[in-house]
């Protein structure tokens, strides 16, 4: 029985999986579909990674979505013979840019003065297209403030910390998805681009009109990817 994991991205939780995880648990019959929340029990990448190994022993298929997807990298170094797929999606492996720390730091100033709100009503409407914005941002907005400011400091301090994983990636042997948005202007497309160039017989898909929330913006396209993925990993 190989599990399927599913790696939320940061501050989100299983809602964000919720459109595509009846058709995944219906074509995954070699074992359970999990939603995965040690990226809110852990301080560090490499923390979060050994606990998911530690909690889900053998043989993993693992897909992640942003912080998810840093995460399954992240795993496949750590324990690159129990990985028997990944799925990398919206993701990057390049370390923090001194810039990107610089917001990252900024964010945490505000959400530890308990203004989580109004920097999210900021911010969110760049993690979508603009096509989906108008029925997705409150949904965005309210999974992110169930998360709350603690979570929200952790997972920030640990992207920040995160080494770069691009010199790992020629190891991975099992069966590669790498999937971006077209128009994500967090995870700019280069970044999927950059990580499928890496990995041996990574299998890459640009999404149109379709910025950083996959599973929300374009959850059947996804999953018509996705279903073959499994089915390659066996």
């Amino acid at each position: 029985m190989t599990p399927l994991i599913l790696l939320p991205g940061m501050a989100c939780d299983a809602a964000l999986w919720q459109p595509l995880q009846a058709e995944l648990v219906a074509a995954h019959r070699a074992g359970p579909v999990v939603v995965a929340d040690v990226q809110g029990r852990s301080d560090s990448l490499p923390a979060m990674a050994a606990l998911l190994l530690a909690e889900q022993p053998g043989d993993l298929l693992l897909a992640g979505c942003s912080l998810g997807g840093m995460l399954a990298m992240e795993a496949a170094r750590q324990a690159p013979q129990r990985m028997r797929g990944l799925a990398l999606l919206g993701t990057s492996a390049r370390p923090d840019t001194p810039e990107l720390i610089s917001l990252r730091r900024n964010a945490i100033t505000e959400f530890a003065a308990g203004r989580v709100e109004p920097l999210l009503r900021a911010n969110a409407l760049f993690a979508f297209h603009p096509s989906h914005q108008a029925g997705l941002v409150e949904a965005y907005i309210a999974m992110v403030l169930r998360a709350g400011a603690a979570s929200l400091i952790r997972q920030n301090t640990a992207v920040m910390a995160r080494a770069d994983l691009r010199p790992t990636l020629a190891a991975i042997t099992c069966p590669t998805l790498v999937v971006g948005g077209a128009d994500d202007l967090l995870t700019p497309p280069d970044c999927s681009r950059e990580i499928a160039a890496a990995i041996p017989g990574a299998q890459l898909q640009l999404l149109p009109e379709c910025g950083h929330m996959l599973t929300w913006e374009q959850p059947q396209a996804l999953a018509d990817l996705l279903l073959p993925w499994l089915a390659r990993c066996g």
